[in-house]
Formats: C-alpha cells, structure tokens, sequence
C-alpha cells in the first residue's frame, strides 16, 4: 500500500518514479534502456470525462486497481468502473456480451473470442496490448518447513490427484494430506497451469485429472486461494505473483525445476511459469470514448512502475513498444491524435 500511494503522490506532479524503484532494478532493465523507446503524446487526465469499464483477470487487477487509482488521482474526473472476474470471463464480457470498453487477461485471447467480438454489432477487432509480466507463483504456507522446490513432474502429479500426500512425493515428507487451492475454470491463470504443468504431463488428460483431483478447491478470488494456503501447513496452491507479494510473510514460493521465480527469471523465460499480462481494446471503443484511450495511454507510458508497483516485474521495451504502436495506429484512425 506504501509503494501504491508513492507512486500517486509521485504521479500528482508529474514526476514518475522508476527512479524510486532503482533498489529494484535487474540487469535486465538496464538492457531494456538499450533500445529506444516510444514516447506515446502526453494526455492531460482533466481533459476526458465519461465511463470507463474494465473487468477480467484477477491476474491484472492488481496493476489495473493501481493504475486507475493513479488515473483519477491525476485528476480523470469520470466514473471507472474495474472488476475481477477472471480472464475467460472478462473476454467473454468483452467479445460476447460487447458490455466492456478494456478486457484484463493473464493469457492471449483465444480464436474462438476474436472470432465473438467479429460477430458483435459493431463489430469489434481486440486490440493486444502487452502491460507486464508474471511469474506465476506456487506457494505453501510459510510454516511449511520441509518442501521448498517441485518439478513440473511432481507439481503435475500433485494436483493431478496422483499424490495424495507430501509423503509420496518426497518419501522424507510428513505423511499428511495435501491440500490443493487452485484458481476457476474461468481464470487465466487456471488456463495457463493447466497447459504449462497438466498438459506437460498429462496431454490431453491434463484437464480433466485437475478437475477430478481429491479434495480440491477452487476459486476465481485469489486472496481466498492465499488465505487457504496460509491456513495448513500441508496446503498448497498457485496464484499471480503479486499475491505473494502482498502475503510473503504467511507464504514460501516454491523453486520449479530449480528456478526461483524472480525479475530476472521471469523476463528471461528462465522460470518455467512466468508469462505475458494484457488488457485488450478496440478501435471503434477509442472512437466513441476517447477517456478509454486516454486511461490506456496512461497504463502503457507507465506500465513497469504499475508492475513493479503491485509485486510484478517489468517488461521489455520492444514489447511495449509494439503496445504503445497498436494503440497509437488505432487512435489516428479514429480521429484522436494526429497520423504517425
């Protein structure tokens, strides 16, 4: 909450604080400063107004709660409404329903989605832009004192239902249950575990061995998984790395595949669960709201602070390069900045 309100306060005038997070630098920020970045035409908060909608992954809200609560403390007088509801449901609001202005997603919009969003009257084409990245977070409670690292093999068979108990996966574990918290099947967070560990494992079966696992626990709200995990010992589950974060003194993240998930290891693809976070729009929304190309703007010149702001790590320039170039040939043609 301290680092949240620094970044406001820093924000109110004008100064962005990337330098207030030097303590957090990685060699793979400065690398990042190699290339040249785009700079997108600066937008003055006071001078929009209306409603912005934005639901999806609980992934990214944490970087979205922090960026909207930026935007209107720079003066965005408009009404913004923000909701965690998973990614395949925020998708689904956005390209079936047509009721949001921003979807948030933790995993790439899918064909079947765009394929929805064509068939909406107006039409609509989503619009990727790449805002950070996680490192997904498998965790135990921190008064679990004897597993601190799992392979994918074993991480599989964990929550495929095939150990049953810390002893079978480690002979020198406590025979005790497991207890296993896992994100919904409307989550993207879910979807990517299940194609990176059950698939690995279990191909086509994956999903259905997670589904049937004994005793599992589901939920699309992820303080409810961290607030089971940090209830047993013998419990554990995964989650946005950003939950950790806000809950490291109650859990332990686990090594996977010996890797420990961090900056470094997540911008390099080094650790084995790390991926990209979205926010997705559409030409024809930044025609009728230019407010939602105002917020966007604001998210992508500012988007490593959001990150490093909630827990998360900062991506490289080229991808938010490419960003920042789909959102600005998108506004040109509709009217809202000047051609490139």
């Amino acid at each position: 909450m301290q680092k949240r309100l620094f970044l406001i306060l820093a924000l109110l005038v004008f100064v962005l604080p990337f330098a207030a997070f030097a303590q957090e630098a990685t060699p793979e920020m400065e690398m990042m400063e190699e290339v040249e970045p785009i700079e997108l035409p600066e937008v003055d908060a006071l001078s929009y107004d209306g409603e912005i909608i934005i639901a999806g992954s609980s992934t990214v809200f944490p970087v979205a709660e922090v960026a909207v609560e930026a935007f209107q403390s720079a003066g965005f007088p408009g009404d913004i409404t923000l909701s965690s509801i998973g990614s395949g449901a925020g998708l689904e609001r956005f390209c079936v329903a047509g009721e949001t202005d921003v979807a948030n997603a933790s995993r790439a919009i899918n064909d079947g989605e765009v394929e929805a969003c064509g068939q909406l009257d107006p039409a609509r084409t989503p619009i990727e832009l790449y805002i950070g990245i996680d490192a997904l977070a498998v965790a135990v409670s921190s008064a679990n004192d004897f597993v601190t690292e799992l392979t994918i093999d074993q991480l599989a068979r964990i929550f495929g239902g095939e150990y049953t108990t810390w002893a079978d996966v480690d002979a020198s574990y406590p025979a005790e249950a497991i207890q296993l918290y896992s994100p919904g099947t409307d989550s993207g967070t879910y979807d990517f575990f299940v194609e990176e560990v059950m698939e690995e494992i279990y191909g086509d079966e994956g999903p259905a061995r997670i589904l049937e696992a004994p005793g599992i626990q589901f939920s699309e709200d992820d303080n409810v998984l961290v607030q089971g995990v940090e209830g047993s010992p013998y419990a554990i589950g995964y989650f946005g790395f950003a939950y950790y974060t806000e809950n490291e003194e109650a859990l332990t993240a686990l090594n996977i595949e010996g890797i420990e998930p961090n900056a470094e290891t997540a911008e390099s693809g080094e650790y084995p669960l790390s991926r990209p976070l979205f926010m997705y729009t559409d030409a024809g929304i930044l025609a009728a709201k230019p407010q939602v190309y105002a917020y966007l703007n604001f998210v992508l010149t500012n988007a490593n602070e959001f990150a490093l702001a909630v827990g998360y790590f900062p991506t490289s320039v080229e991808n938010l390069n490419t960003a920042k170039t789909a959102l600005l040939e998108a506004a040109v043609g509709a009217g809202l900045v000047e051609g490139m």
